[in-house]
């Protein structure tokens, strides 16, 4: 199946929205509560798109996942719990959030393709890893980050408080 990654416009919102309800629903059958409250909502969503760091995989020409990038630091970083980043405190990184696969693409080793663009986006913009959270409970997406590289650093929380599990994987040139 041929693939591609874009970015998302205004008028991909909508099916964007449908798969992040796909998602939620994925999750909630881990017995996990991450995502569960509504998030990401629709302006999220938007906001990412407006901001130019909102991607699409697409499967067939249709959006079978989605993740958004952030190359100018994420505040939730500044403090982790547990550990330290690979890179330290200073270290310049491209943040990978809200990643979501459609029910149709579950299980198609997605993510592969979805942290390689991010590395070469963040070797484009001269950073030197890679950053990612989950919940310590999203089994999936923790197998899928130990897979493809990435490495446990410790906890952070997120700005509501709640606690998440954050992996580096340093990038070699």
């Amino acid at each position: 199946m041929q693939t591609e990654i874009i970015k998302n416009t205004a008028g991909d919102v909508p099916a964007m929205m449908r798969i992040y309800s796909e998602a939620r629903r994925a999750i909630a059958r881990f017995g996990i509560d991450q995502w569960q409250n509504g998030y990401p909502e629709e302006h999220v969503i938007a906001g990412d798109v407006s901001l130019g760091r909102s991607y699409s995989l697409r499967c067939g020409g249709e959006i079978c996942a989605l993740f958004a990038v952030i190359d100018d630091g994420e505040p939730t970083y500044d403090v982790i719990y547990g550990g330290n980043w690979l890179t330290g405190p200073d270290g310049r990184y491209l943040a990978i959030h809200r990643v979501a696969v459609s029910d149709a693409a579950r299980g198609q080793g997605l993510s592969k393709a979805i942290f390689g663009f991010a590395e070469e986006l963040a070797r484009r913009d001269g950073l030197g890893s890679v950053r990612i959270d989950t919940h310590e409970g999203n089994l999936a997406m923790r197998h899928a980050l130990e897979k493809y590289g990435f490495s446990l650093c410790g906890r952070i929380h997120l700005a509501n408080g709640d606690p998440r599990v954050a992996y580096e994987k340093v990038l070699t040139s």
